[in-house]
């Protein structure tokens, strides 16, 4: 029997757009998700800069590899990554809140490394890829204990309910929130922990950012985003066989239903293309600290 939601869960994420399950994954799935990851980061030291798979910290060399992303290849190039995404687990909690069909958008795997495993600025999903409705989420698996010391995801509870808040800087796109100009009061914000195998779940339109890990301990999430099948990005489709075999549980359609969301469109596109750590290179202000910032004379 695969846990599933209780009503007061449910308008919990109704009301503040965000969830944490405790020790979802557990066990030898679990340890299977963090050697793989081990070996795939291991294998960064061939590798000199950003690519389709790895997204490096700037301080990244192959004698010292340091990676802060794996990037949606690894759902294709690896059979446990794609079959994780797929786990009624996680599809059966998704399903009160997005319905019973569901698609994976794509994912990534952060990593915050001890010591300087990088801030993501404040921003929402949705800036990034606004869709017909706004049933689609995010789902986040903590392959490590997450406490405050070590990063945690941070959310602004409600704000999925509030504008779509402008990601732009000097008329481009850049994958980030002003701080200074937005009516929000970060000191509200609300860090979503939990033991390693907790599954952190929120709403795309949710207010969400991370600091510097500036602990001895790293912080690895995988996340997974997720959309109602009838959810169709106002991006377009590419490739309507790939977007159908992103199908996680559920049958696809060609009927895509129109919700009302406020929807600021990513164009231009950002200055800096990549992963949210290159788009964030572009933005004006920042809220959090970076390690060259703590750290100048770092190597």
């Amino acid at each position: 029997m695969f846990r599933m939601l209780s009503k007061a869960q449910i308008e919990s994420y109704r009301r503040d757009g965000y969830l944490v399950i405790p020790r979802l994954i557990q066990g030898d799935q679990l340890a299977e998700l963090r050697a793989l990851t081990d070996r795939i980061v291991a294998e960064a030291r061939g590798v000199t800069a950003n690519d389709d798979l790895y997204d490096l910290e700037p301080s990244h060399s192959p004698a010292l590899p340091r990676v802060r992303r794996l990037k949606p290849a690894i759902f294709k190039r690896y059979a446990f990554f794609h079959a994780l995404v797929r786990d009624p687990k996680i599809t059966a909690i998704l399903a009160p809140l997005i319905g019973p069909a569901i698609r994976q958008y794509g994912g990534k795997l952060n990593m915050k490394s001890a010591g300087y495993g990088s801030p993501v600025e404040w921003h929402q999903d949705w800036a990034f890829y606004p869709h017909t409705n706004d049933d689609v989420l995010a789902t986040g698996i903590y392959l490590d204990d997450c406490d405050l010391g070590n990063g945690p995801l941070m959310v602004l509870p409600g704000t999925h309910l509030g504008p779509t808040y402008d990601h732009h800087a000097n008329g481009r796109f850049c994958g980030a929130m002003d701080p200074a100009a937005c009516d929000l009061d970060f000191s509200k914000a609300v860090p979503l922990m939990g033991p390693a195998g907790s599954m952190t779940i929120h709403h795309a339109r949710l207010v969400h950012g991370s600091a510097l890990n500036t602990s001895n301990r790293q912080r690895r999430l995988l996340l997974h985003e997720y959309t109602a099948a009838d959810a169709w990005p106002l991006m377009g489709v590419a490739d309507f066989d790939e977007f159908n075999s992103r199908m996680v549980v559920g049958e696809p359609t060609v009927e895509s239903r129109l919700g009302p969301a406020p929807v600021r469109m990513p164009l231009p596109a950002a200055d800096h293309q990549g992963s949210i750590y290159e788009n964030q290179r572009g933005i004006g202000r920042r809220f959090f600290t970076t390690y060259e910032e703590r750290s100048p004379h770092a190597p």
